[in-house]
């Protein structure tokens, strides 16, 4: 994937560039060449740079998107204050922009925006509704990703509702430093030192 990705800029990719990728995407490693070539076919492949919304709270929901390299962090944005409440922050793989699937009112809920320099794949949703009724991979790997987010959501939800704020943050951080932590080269992990913050927030004292 970054072979290509490192030879030609995303307006250049051809339908047979795009169905590389597209296999080398968690939903689309088990499909059939037929359906990967029709998704490469109607898809398209977007550069986006640092802090650039992929799209906004409000606009039409009518398209997923894959990360085929970077990450792309979804929030929520407060129009009066633009305060801004993170949902997720995404890896290179996933895919988002589901709603475009379910949403009555057909727009979107939350934003989504580059968290680093990212290339997307963008699909249409009547070509990926088309996808998942012909191949029920495809439709049963969806539906499993919305599952895992409504769970996700839940328990962050009932976290919040029953446990005190020194909990809260608690579970918070241990969450973040196995989804998101990074270790460095030199052997000094960030988490740690999150983790290792987590008792002196919360009670004042570092954890002995």
């Amino acid at each position: 994937m970054k072979v290509v990705q490192d030879q030609k800029r995303a307006r250049d990719l051809t339908p047979a560039d795009r169905a590389v990728i597209i296999r080398q995407l968690g939903f689309g490693s088990s499909l059939n060449d037929s359906l990967i070539s029709d998704l490469a076919t109607n898809s398209v492949v977007l550069d986006f740079r640092r802090r650039r919304f992929v799209y906004r709270a409000g606009e039409p929901a009518d398209c997923l998107y894959a990360i085929i390299d970077g990450r792309v962090k979804l929030c929520r944005i407060e129009a009066d204050t633009e305060r801004e409440a993170v949902i997720d922050i995404l890896p290179e793989g996933s895919l988002f922009g589901e709603s475009a699937l379910y949403s009555a009112a057909g727009q979107r809920a939350n934003s989504a925006i580059a968290y680093e320099n990212s290339r997307l794949l963008r699909i249409h949703v009547a070509d990926f509704k088309r996808g998942m009724a012909e191949d029920d991979r495809l439709h049963d790997y969806t539906f499993r990703l919305i599952g895992q987010r409504l769970d996700h959501a839940e328990r962050r939800l009932a976290d919040f509702a029953l446990n005190a704020i020194p909990a809260r943050l608690d579970s918070l951080l241990a969450d973040f430093s196995v989804r998101y932590g990074v270790w460095f080269n030199a052997g000094v992990d960030v988490v740690v030192l999150i983790l290792f913050a987590v008792p002196l927030l919360a009670t004042g004292k570092p954890e002995r």
